[in-house]
């Protein structure tokens, strides 16, 4: 499905960065692991603030514009196409995560996240963005499955080995390309691993 997504000149989701991602980028550190990047538009802005970024999606075609875009703007990324379900990052490796809408089955999210909370260095950040069950009731992007979708409990569960430094649902506007576009039920996870 992603690969057919991406078919297409445009860059579905924008080339700009999350505006979530944008505000706290600061509090990240190298290397950044980013789940589900897809086009490049997160990685390339983190690489053009002077991190090293990977970029793991389970799209080929996807990762090539993410590595075309980054050649357009002078920055270097690293890109990995891998499946979600099996993909296990090193241990205590990465200074950061980042996941930007990547909604996935919660089959699927009890085997990643015990790894991905793994894959941070002691003090390592994470950061996610991602729609609410609340967003069923918008038209304004992200999968129509309850399961797929995130919930401050959902994060405090799937996460306990992260302090939050923020989490919190709000609705907001998104504008990301043709797919996020308008006002969004959403939550925003902050955390630093604990020690």
């Amino acid at each position: 499905m992603w690969n057919q997504r991406y078919t297409v000149d445009e860059y579905i989701y924008g080339t700009e960065p999350n505006s979530f991602l944008a505000e706290h980028a600061k509090k990240l550190v190298s290397p950044v692991l980013s789940l589900a990047e897809g086009e490049g538009r997160n990685a390339v802005f983190l690489a053009d603030l002077g991190l090293e970024v990977h970029g793991i999606d389970g799209s080929e075609v996807g990762l090539t514009k993410a590595q075309a875009l980054a050649l357009a703007k002078g920055v270097k990324i690293q890109t990995e196409v891998a499946d979600l379900e099996m993909f296990a990052p090193e241990a205590n490796y990465y200074g950061s995560v980042i996941s930007i809408f990547a909604h996935l089955p919660s089959a699927i999210r009890h085997k990643l996240y015990p790894l991905v909370e793994r894959c941070l260095k002691p003090g390592g950040i994470i950061l996610l963005e991602a729609y609410t069950e609340n967003q069923l009731a918008y038209n304004t992007g992200g999968p129509k499955d309850s399961d797929m979708l995130m919930t401050k409990a959902k994060i405090e569960r799937e996460f306990p080995n992260c302090e939050p430094i923020l989490l919190r649902e709000l609705e907001r506007e998104v504008c990301e390309g043709k797919y996020h576009t308008g006002l969004a039920s959403v939550v925003q996870f902050i955390g630093k691993k604990k020690s």
